[in-house]
């Protein structure tokens, strides 16, 4: 047994980091059901207050985030690896901060239309993020629920393929379909934007993955 491990059997962890966790997770979830509220709504008028929602949320994701660096600089033992917590709280945030950035150009860009690709993907962005505030919340026994958190995980990869699919369908689309080449540009902006959100969350789903393979 190597002094690391020894020296964990007898100095108490730190068990803050999943209500941190938690608590980006959950902030994430509702920054989701912004987004996808947004996407929902055909009216220009309910865009701006939408999108000062989904910005206070950006701002507390950001406070969690501190808070987070803050106290794994503080402590000693960590319930998960020190790399690992940075890079899971780091995850979620640039998730929060990609749903903030595409409410934000739906603001400003005010597309004439909303294509079908964007009320897909933002729904399959919404399910993401309840499978990894579910997945973060069985973090607190990963032993007991490592099955139910990879198969979380699994779930999240498969929908970030579907996403792509979607995602090049709704492009080819609407470079056949759009003429007004102003509204092309901010179409596909918000398309590519919505994918690579999508992404983020799968990365959020490897470093879950990851800590319950090491814990385990």
């Amino acid at each position: 047994m190597n002094a690391d491990r020894l020296l964990k059997l007898f100095v108490p962890k730190e068990h803050k980091f999943v209500d941190l966790f938690e608590a980006s997770a959950g902030n994430l979830l509702n920054a989701a059901r912004l987004l996808r509220e947004m996407m929902m709504n055909s009216s220009h008028g309910e865009f701006e207050l939408i999108y000062n929602q989904i910005r206070d949320l950006e701002h507390e994701g950001d406070r969690i985030t501190k808070n987070t660096y803050e106290q794994l600089n503080k402590s000693f033992i960590t319930s998960f690896d020190r790399e690992d917590i940075h890079q899971l709280t780091a995850n979620i945030d640039d998730v929060v901060d990609l749903i903030h950035s595409i409410s934000k150009r739906i603001l400003l860009y005010r597309p004439n239309r909303f294509i079908p690709a964007f009320v897909e993907i933002t729904g399959l962005i919404l399910e993401a993020a309840k499978e990894i505030h579910t997945g973060i919340l069985l973090l607190k026994d990963p032993e007991r629920n490592k099955l139910n958190i990879i198969e979380a995980c699994g779930r999240i990869k498969s929908w970030e393929h579907k996403a792509d699919d979607i995602y090049f369908t709704g492009a080819n689309e609407l470079f056949s379909l759009e003429s007004d080449t102003i509204e092309l540009i901010k179409i596909n902006k918000i398309l590519e934007n919505l994918e690579s959100c999508i992404n983020e969350e799968e990365k959020v789903a490897n470093t879950i993955k990851t800590i319950v393979i090491k814990i385990v």
